[in-house]
């Protein structure tokens, strides 16, 4: 399969799957809908597996890169190619788009074809971004992969949907403003390219660097999302539909992290070593102000929310210490949390289908009426504390590893994550799953059927293979992250 256009594929595939679904029509054809986004989730996936197995760990170059004119006029080009950072994330979010749609084979009832071609024709603007070299195509995939999600929240959400889908699009829409100022100025200042590439090799004075690091900094930061503009992702993930969280957690918000490393690194380096110390204060800010904000909250979908901002604070925070450890952790917990997160939703999604609630009080005694599912549940709230031996704890130890060379302060206050990671966590799980029978609601819960039991299974294989033996997933960085560093560490200033 080396001589096909494989990331043109992984993009495509979804998206025309999800044409074709739209053309299932009523919700009469629901099953067929239902059957025909499985099959096209599956082969959007398959599609991308070529990408690990073909992929060269000795070299930092793009690999699978396409190149063709698009807009002459303006030197845009459709240019495509993956490197050890962004590969993974092909991949991921092509298995994250088979748990979406499992997820909600029996749950969405009305518009179902509607609701199955959001999802892959997202997953397919998704993996347009990761793949993207040309500025100004990354930027259209950037944009657009916000449509699907904002109607996901705004049709299939909960009473305060448009409300919190028009928040989220606003808060992005706002940050890509500016983004798209930078990309116009980049463009202008290099000659008339949009290369992504071509502007990490031009020297750009320190002034205009600051200016373009603040302007993708803007719309990096809501997108992780970092304190203080983090408000609006709680608000989303409440009223999203369960695939909705899955995908906002698991891939969404891995767009800002990895907009720092495509752009702000590479482009702005003297500008990233100057305001490192602000990322840092935002990140340990996430890490330990969200943690306790985690720790007071009864819905338990807004705990998980907070929590994902805490855990992306430990992100930015292992890339801005400049240590390959610190960034191959930072890269290591994207990947990690996308299999966590996404199943701790799916877990509250799971008892919200039943019970219709997702607050705490409104639970107690699970275990004794769904034992199968307090195993798996027990489990992912274990990796959400960054228990050994599951993926939670790797990420997080390699970034608290490189903050002690870097600072022991910083990597105190980092460390504290694991202390209130725990404690958020493990009371919630507490309190929903341990103790007697807490209500009749409760009592008449049944366990989870062979579907949920496959979509925890499949995302428990992630959490624990990442944990048990990482390297598959960390091998791949090496030459990227390396390359990358060498990079920034040298001044572009002339």
């Amino acid at each position: 399969m080396s001589g096909l256009p494989l990331l043109s594929l992984a993009i495509w595939v979804p998206i025309f799957s999800g044409l074709v679904v739209l053309l299932t029509g009523t919700d009469r054809n629901s099953p067929l809908a239902r059957m025909l986004a499985l099959i096209g989730a599956i082969v959007g996936l398959f599609v991308t597996l070529p990408l690990y197995s073909g992929f060269d760990t000795t070299t930092p170059a793009m690999q699978f890169v396409e190149l063709l004119p698009w807009i002459r006029r303006f030197n845009i080009n459709y240019h495509l190619g993956v490197d050890g950072i962004s590969m993974l994330f092909v991949i991921l979010n092509s298995f994250i788009t088979i748990i979406v749609v499992l997820a909600g084979w029996k749950v969405i009832e009305s518009k179902v074809a509607q609701y199955n071609a959001g999802f892959l024709i997202m997953s397919g603007l998704l993996n347009g971004i990761f793949a993207s070299l040309d500025g100004m195509l990354f930027y259209i995939f950037f944009e657009a992969s916000l449509i699907p999600l904002y109607l996901i929240i705004g049709v299939w959400g909960g009473p305060k949907r448009v409300y919190a889908a028009f928040k989220f699009f606003l808060f992005t829409l706002m940050g890509s403003l500016l983004f798209l100022i930078a990309l116009i100025y980049l463009y202008l200042y290099s000659g008339g390219s949009f290369a992504i590439q071509d502007w990490h090799q031009i020297p750009i004075p320190m002034v205009q660097q600051k200016w373009i690091f603040l302007a993708f900094l803007a719309a990096f930061a809501v997108k992780v999302p970092m304190w203080p503009v983090h408000t609006w992702l709680p608000d989303a993930h409440v009223e999203a539909p369960t695939g909705g969280s899955i995908v906002l957690a698991a891939i969404a918000l891995k767009l800002g992290a990895y907009g720092f490393l495509r752009f702000s690194l590479p482009i702005a380096p003297d500008a990233s070593h100057e305001f490192s110390w602000l990322i840092l204060a935002l990140s340990l800010i996430a890490v330990v102000y969200i943690g306790f904000v985690a720790l007071v909250q009864e819905d338990m979908k807004k705990l998980v929310a907070y929590s994902s901002i805490a855990h992306m604070g430990f992100v930015t925070l292992g890339f801005f210490i400049f240590s390959p450890l610190g960034m191959e952790g930072a890269l290591v917990q994207m990947v990690s949390h996308g299999f966590i997160a996404g199943a701790m939703f799916y877990c509250i999604g799971v008892m919200y289908d039943r019970v219709h609630s997702r607050m705490i009080v409104d639970y107690g005694g699970v275990v004794n009426t769904m034992p199968k599912f307090a195993a798996f549940f027990m489990l992912f709230a274990m990796a959400n504390a960054g228990l050994p031996a599951t993926s939670g704890f790797v990420g997080e130890f390699m970034v608290i590893l490189a903050s002690v060379k870097f600072n022991f302060w910083v990597a105190f206050a980092a460390a504290s994550t694991m202390i209130l990671g725990a404690a958020y966590t493990l009371w919630m799980y507490k309190r929903v799953v341990f103790g007697a029978v807490g209500n009749h609601h409760v009592e008449e819960l049944t366990d989870i059927t062979s579907r949920e039991f496959l979509v925890l299974a499949l995302l428990a294989l992630g959490a624990l293979g990442m944990g048990l033996y990482p390297q598959p997933f960390t091998e791949v960085m090496h030459s990227s992250v390396d390359e990358l560093l060498r990079h920034i560490s040298v001044s572009k200033i002339q």
